[in-house]
């Protein structure tokens, strides 16, 4: 035994090995081949027709106003708070619940128009517009 000397089995292999390479390809084909027609494969099935209509129940629109003197006017005719509170809560409670579009003068009080938003919260109206005049 002679120390130093180097063994044939020693040397750096310069070949890649293929062997594993090839069983991983093969493994991906059998895959592909046992899955593509599962994937194709599918049930004919034969459904019932309808034709819906979509209910076209428009919600009512309620026009509040607020004029120059902080009065209120509902849909054109004039309103105390509390009866606009009363008239908007039997709105709110109807199936669908009403928008309120909300227009004032450009003179009033902004504490009048909030006061008018939160009556109409309070009154369960989820829907509040604003309506404006294009400057001209």
């Amino acid at each position: 035994m002679a120390f130093g000397t180097q063994d044939d089995t020693d040397e750096v292999m310069n070949e890649i090995n293929m062997t594993p390479l090839v069983d991983v390809m093969l493994v991906l084909l059998i895959i592909f081949i046992i899955t593509v027609p599962v994937m194709k494969h599918s049930v004919s099935v034969d459904l019932p027709r309808a034709s819906v209509q979509p209910e076209q129940v428009k919600p009512e629109t309620l026009r509040l106003s607020v004029q120059a003197d902080g009065s209120y006017a509902l849909d054109g005719s004039a309103i105390s708070d509390d009866a606009l509170a009363d008239r908007l809560q039997r709105a709110a409670a109807q199936t669908p619940p009403p928008e309120l579009h909300l227009s004032g003068d450009k003179n009033v009080r902004y504490e009048r128009v909030a006061q008018a938003m939160a009556t109409a919260q309070r009154a369960g109206i989820r829907k509040i517009g604003f309506v404006t005049e294009p400057k001209e």
